[in-house]
């Protein structure tokens, strides 16, 4: 028996809901591709967890030279912006996810 090549791994597309797909191709005019990878893109962006986006945020606001006394209350104020808002957290819970 003949050996037979692997198949390559092609990359899976996430699943996005048809119809918002559809409205997004009627309303912008972008080519279907194009609106599903924005969709995948977005909803990948908001899947972080609570503790991802608060360390990513602080690492990103103390990249800018801010001082963490200006970065609890800016990512405690972001924190109600997201997807899924998250509870109010105080700055020591929010300390703990970057420090443990």
């Amino acid at each position: 028996m003949p050996d037979v090549p692997p198949v390559p791994t092609v990359p899976t597309v996430p699943t996005v809901p048809t119809d918002l797909a559809r409205y997004l191709v009627t309303s912008t005019g972008l080519p279907q591709p194009t609106v599903v990878r924005v969709i995948a893109d977005v909803t990948a962006y908001f899947d972080e967890t609570v503790e991802q986006f608060v360390r990513r945020r602080h690492a990103e606001l103390h990249g800018h030279q801010q001082k963490n006394e200006e970065i609890w209350p800016a990512i405690a104020a972001e924190l109600g912006l997201r997807r899924f808002a998250a509870p109010p957290m105080s700055e020591r819970q929010l300390r703990r996810m970057v420090y443990g």
